[in-house]
């Protein structure tokens, strides 16, 4: 039994050793054709050539551990070329390994150059960058703010600037581009390697650390959202229970306001204890006093009526005069036989 297993493992070891390995070819930047292949221990040697044209060996050998692992094949006119059947062989000893690719969709450019930032005049930060494919090419770029995440804008076929409309200067902002072939001279699935980032604003400083993945900035995002609303509800409930049952750090926390009083009683007891409030409502002036009163005539008597006669002055006068201070009611003051009589009152015969 067991050498009927050992032999059953011989032969899948044999088929396995014996199945060719796969090769994967690009067409880099329209220049060469990058073939890499899995050289499981074997030192192939690579040949290669488009429909039409004979079989050359390659050039320049990719070589890692001292074995061939990929190629590059320079090729000539590959804007027109590349839309042809390409074939691969590897060879090592009597074997040889063949393999038909399209890389019509294989054609990753390289990332584009020269990549410049400006505030203009317009207030607008404009992005620049220089592809040597101008007619056939489109651009993505994509730019973040103060390291946060990144913004994607597709832009238009042949168009070599981008624009941020009102950059704020206390902001960092950080760009890149790359680019593909379109559809108009055969679209390909291969974008190129991003662009170097250009820095603009907050003095284009270059110490902020490289941002994570988006799956693993989205995992930590979450799990620190989940650890906040835990902290956050234990420390809520925490501090409930403290004010229910400490009066003492409720009083601290929620301290009592006094509830303001307006008995009248409070307002009499102040008005009391302010003399000068009360001294400003007492009278600071004087005023004249006039005292009215009417005389009459006296008829003359008959034993004078011949030799005399009476000037009499019936007038109603108002005398006005200085007011005097009230008498002591204890004091004996003048009597009323003592009342002066103006001038004008008296009647004097003649």
């Amino acid at each position: 039994m067991s050498t009927r297993l050992f032999l059953i493992l011989c032969l899948v070891g044999i088929d396995f050793a014996e199945k060719p390995p796969d090769v994967k070819c690009k067409v880099i930047n329209l220049e060469y054709v990058k073939c890499l292949w899995n050289a499981s221990g074997v030192n192939y040697s690579f040949y290669s050539g488009f429909h039409g044209k004979p079989l050359r060996e390659c050039d320049s050998y990719i070589v890692e551990s001292g074995l061939n692992v990929g190629c590059k094949q320079p090729e000539d006119k590959l804007e027109t070329v590349r839309f042809n059947t390409c074939y691969t062989e590897l060879r090592q000893g009597n074997q040889a390994y063949r393999q038909n690719h399209q890389l019509k969709d294989k054609v990753k450019l390289n990332p584009p150059s020269n990549c410049t930032v400006q505030l203009r005049s317009d207030a607008n930060l404009w992005f620049k960058w220089r592809q040597i494919f101008t007619k056939c090419v489109e651009s993505e770029v994509r730019y973040r703010v103060n390291n946060h995440n990144w913004e994607l804008s597709k832009i238009s076929l042949g168009v070599q600037e981008y624009c941020i409309n009102f950059p704020s200067n206390s902001s960092r902002y950080e760009l890149q581009v790359r680019s593909a072939l379109s559809h108009s001279c055969g679209s390909s699935e291969e974008w190129s390697e991003w662009s170097e980032p250009v820095v603009w604003g907050a003095h284009n400083k270059t110490g902020f650390p490289p941002a994570p993945p988006p799956d693993k900035l989205r995992y930590s995002v979450d799990v620190w959202s989940v650890v906040l609303f835990c902290v956050g509800g234990a420390t809520l409930i925490l501090l409930i229970v403290l004010l229910l049952h400490h009066e003492r750090i409720r009083i601290i926390l929620i301290p009592v306001v006094p509830k303001p009083s307006l008995v009248p009683r409070d307002l009499e007891e102040w008005l009391d204890s302010s003399k000068g409030l009360k001294e400003a409502f007492k009278t600071s002036y004087t005023e004249r006093t006039c005292s009215v009163r009417e005389y009459c005539s006296v008829p003359p008597s008959d034993t004078d009526s011949s030799d005399s006669s009476i000037l009499s002055v019936s007038t109603n006068q108002t005398v006005c005069y200085n007011p005097v201070p009230s008498p002591d009611p204890n004091d004996s003051g003048p009597s009323s036989s003592d009342e002066f009589v103006p001038p004008e009152e008296q009647h004097v015969p003649v």
